[in-house]
């Protein structure tokens, strides 16, 4: 977690204009076109940008932007989520240091899930972050984090024409920076623990031709062997940009290869009949002499290990194609109008090679290989290998146009998509002669267990007026369109008994959902603004839907029901998800009085107060059919409306500054979201009602102290974050922890690089802390799992350009 820095309210730097010097104009030319011209202020305007977490000003919401330096003092690569850990009201986890394995992280904002917020990168729709996706991709997938220009959080509610379906709360926007001005290569080395080897390139071209074309290529590699266990993760990453000015026009194509192999450790399974609860759970991997050795001959586990017991493997293999081509033209001096097409291919795998003989296994196996000997059918290792085999083909259309007239400023904005995704489930053999490996893709399928086919379009329309009656207030009214049209097939169809439920056929069928009025209203008013002290108030009021998950046989579907019938049940009688959110905040900047400058030398103060008030309607639950959330046989999940969800909440932000160098910067988040109703699994009534919804901490505390010159950046930072209970009924929970950080980065001396080298060093977890990260929740009570935070560890790094 690095250090939040303000860089004051006054402006963003993107809304900064200054006319360039003529030295740096062409000598045939007596002004720079004017999307040329806005190119080189931003350029020029975003030092502060950089340097800083900004409080973003002249908002009718909570928001916060962090800059590359923000986002590049921590460890190079981070997950960019991960990050935001640092503001108030978020709480990001994961059982490695980066961030980046997407098993085992979870995300809270304000009481939302990760599949609850809006994701974007230069406005292309990144899906709702699933670990087995159905509608986009992870951001550290999307773009190489060294090529970020920043992050904004809207932390409440997002801007209307976020392209989500799934932003009942927040949204987090990603933004790539453009080509450098300048030719030059860039790079960055990090070295650390467990072997962690990490590669970064870029090179830019320069403006090629009168300041109006450039483009980058960038790439990095990453290697690291997990902690707890002996297999490698990482994989390769390409990015490329190019940006073409005209007079009154910019035209940008991105695209992005992603190639990532993680293989992932299991989850603890804790509670209900449990006596063996480790820390971690690892894999066997790459002994295979000990996963041989480690089952019975008819490839059972240890009666003692009970759920807890180890596979040989587990891997999460995801290549992504991403690519988007956007025009951004200046009509006039009151009219924006932007394009903009992407398209983005995904083929993923999850697989676990685990032993045939545990619970629900040989059942399932005998409906395909009657009477037979299943350890020599499986290749004679006692173990099978289970993958579930994603594919996306998505592609959209985006547009929007900005006008202002007189002291109103509208803003229309249309998405559309088209996403065809796919989940097939398979099972391989896993040879005693020749062994699959985690970083291999398995052929000749045992079984096929089951196919889904999903068709999904999805329409959204908004429209905002931004009206200044005075030069002090800001008023806003909107309104989005959200339209779903979904078509869900199965192909492939489980034989009887091959599924949890004596299920004969997982439903099929079409649903349509359209929400036509979303409003939304919101006020900003200055109270005060000059050199020192600047205040505002802002509120905002807004209404948002998440559309139903379309995806087949597991999760938060309708596709994932056990029949027909309950499909169709479904489709009569249940309602989208929908959030009616308040927020009512006080933002200032103000210089400190004489007095408390002489005591403290305190010579800048800026603070945030921010309570919200969210009313979550047809809430719906993902209830595990087995008494192991994460058992290997997992059936078909129940769905259940707990009707409603109150969430109540406060943050404040306070920074202080001493002098340039020295600041101080303190995030304290209460959070409270509590069930409103009961709900009934079966004919037995839940207790639900007046109970936290689970794996979100009440309180939350991150304080952050740093030191920045003109050679040596330093952070220290405190991260507490606190109960957070692990059930529907609240029976269990886990403990509240409290974690350091520190890190340099040093500006070394060269005489031999066009740009100074520096040198990074960070060390997570310095008391080396144990505890629980991750929380997995499936089940009213009893039992639940659990990931650990990973132990301490230190990073060295050098980069720079020439």
């Amino acid at each position: 977690m690095c250090c939040v820095l303000s860089a004051g309210l006054s402006a963003q730097a993107q809304d900064q204009k200054t006319e360039p010097p003529q030295s740096q104009q062409s000598g045939k030319k007596t002004s720079l076109p004017k999307m040329i011209e806005s190119h080189v202020d931003k350029t020029s305007s975003s030092i502060e940008e950089q340097k800083s977490v900004v409080i973003q000003a002249q908002k009718s919401r909570s928001a916060f932007k962090l800059g590359e330096r923000a986002l590049q003092s921590q460890l190079s690569g981070m997950n960019p989520l991960k990050s935001l850990h640092q503001l108030p009201g978020v709480n990001f986890q994961s059982a490695d240091p980066w961030g980046n394995n997407e098993q085992n992280f979870s995300l809270f904002i304000h009481g939302f899930n990760a599949q609850q917020l809006g994701y974007t990168l230069d406005g292309v729709p990144l899906g709702d972050q699933q670990y087995g996706n159905y509608n986009g991709l992870s951001p550290q997938r999307a773009v190489i984090s060294e090529n970020l220009r920043s992050v904004l959080l809207n932390a409440g509610a997002g801007d209307l024409a976020t392209a989500s379906t799934s932003n009942l709360g927040g949204t987090i926007e990603f933004s790539s920076n453009d080509p450098a001005s300048e030719t030059r290569w860039s790079y960055a080395q990090t070295l650390g623990s467990y072997a962690a080897s990490r590669s970064y390139l870029r090179y830019d071209s320069g403006e090629l031709d009168d300041a109006s074309q450039s483009f980058y290529l960038s790439a990095v590699r990453l290697r690291a062997r997990a902690w707890d266990f002996d297999a490698v993760q990482g994989g390769e990453h390409f990015n490329a940009k190019w940006v073409k000015y005209f007079s009154r026009a910019k035209l940008s194509a991105y695209y992005s290869y992603s190639d990532k192999i993680e293989p992932n450790e299991d989850s603890t399974v804790n509670g209900g009949r449990e006596t063996f609860m480790p820390y971690t759970r690892p894999f066997t991997y790459p002994n295979f002499s000990l996963a041989l050795a480690y089952l019975s001959p008819q490839g059972q586990p240890p009666v003692a290990d009970g759920a807890n017991y180890r596979n040989y493997f587990g891997v999460a293999q995801r290549r992504d194609h991403l690519a988007y081509f956007k025009l951004e033209q200046q009509l006039d001096q009151s009219s924006h109008f932007d394009n903009q097409l992407y398209v983005h291919l995904d083929d993923g795998l999850g697989s676990v090679a685990g032993p045939i003989g545990v619970a629900g296994l040989p059942n399932l196996f005998q409906v395909y290989f009657p009477q037979q000997d299943l350890k020599q059918t499986f290749g004679g290792t006692g173990y099978a290998v289970r993958t579930t085999e994603y594919q996306i083909r998505r592609a959209g259309w985006m547009a929007s146009m900005r006008q202002s007239v007189g002291e109103h400023q509208w803003l229309a904005g249309l998405w559309l998509e088209y996403n065809r995704s796919s989940a097939y489930r398979r099972w391989y053999a896993l040879d005693l002669h020749n062994p699959l490996t985690p970083y291999q893709v398995p052929s000749d399928p045992k079984i096929t267990q089951y196919g889904s086919e999903i068709d999904n379009k999805v329409l959204q329309i908004s429209l905002q007026d931004e009206w200044r009656p005075r030069s002090d207030l800001q008023l806003q009214f909107g309104v989005k369109s959200s339209l779903q049209f979904a078509d869900g097939r199965f192909p492939i169809q489980p034989k009887l008994g091959a599924i949890l439920g004596g299920s004969s056929a997982l439903p099929e069928g079409s649903i349509v959902t359209k929400q036509w009025l979303l409003p939304q209203f919101g006020v900003v008013w200055q109270l005060d603004r000059n050199p020192k002290n600047e205040h505002e108030l802002y509120l905002n009021l807004q209404k948002n839907l998440r559309q139903f998950v379309t995806y087949g046989a597991v999760g938060l579907s309708p596709w994932s029901l056990s029949n027909q019938a309950a499909f169709d049940l479904f489709k009569r009688s249940a309602s989208p998800e929908t959030a009616k959110t308040l927020e009512l905040g006080w933002r200032s900047k103000q210089a400190p009085s004489e007095q408390i400058n002489a005591l403290s030398g305190v010579t800048a103060i800026e603070t945030q107060l921010t309570a919200y008030l969210v009313q979550f309607n047809d809430r719906l639950l993902q209830i595990s059919p087995t008494p192991v959330i994460s058992s290997i046989v997992n059936g078909n999940p129940i769905l259940a409306n707990v009707g409603s969800v109150k969430t109540q909440g406060v943050d404040l932000v306070i920074q202080l500054r001493w002098g340039p160098r020295w600041s101080l910067s303190n995030a304290l988040s209460y959070n409270s979201s509590r069930y409103q109703d009961d709900y009934f699994n079966g004919t037995t009534r839940v207790a639900t009602k007046d109970k936290e919804v689970p794996a979100s901490p009440q309180w939350m505390n991150k304080l952050s102290f740093a030191y920045r010159s003109e050679k040596l950046d330093w952070y220290l930072n405190s991260d507490f974050v606190g109960r957070r209970f692990a059930t529907f009924t609240n029976d269990l929970s886990v403990a509240s922890y409290h974690l350091l950080s520190t890190g340099l980065r040093y500006k070394l001396s060269s005489d031999v690089f066009q740009h100074t080298p520096y040198l990074h060093i960070n060390l997570s977890n310095l008391t080396n802390r144990r505890g629980v990260s991750t929380l997995q929740v499936g089940a009213a009570s009893g039992t639940f799992n659990s990931f650990p935070i990973p132990p301490r560890q230190w990073f060295v790094g050098l980069s720079g350009a020439f």
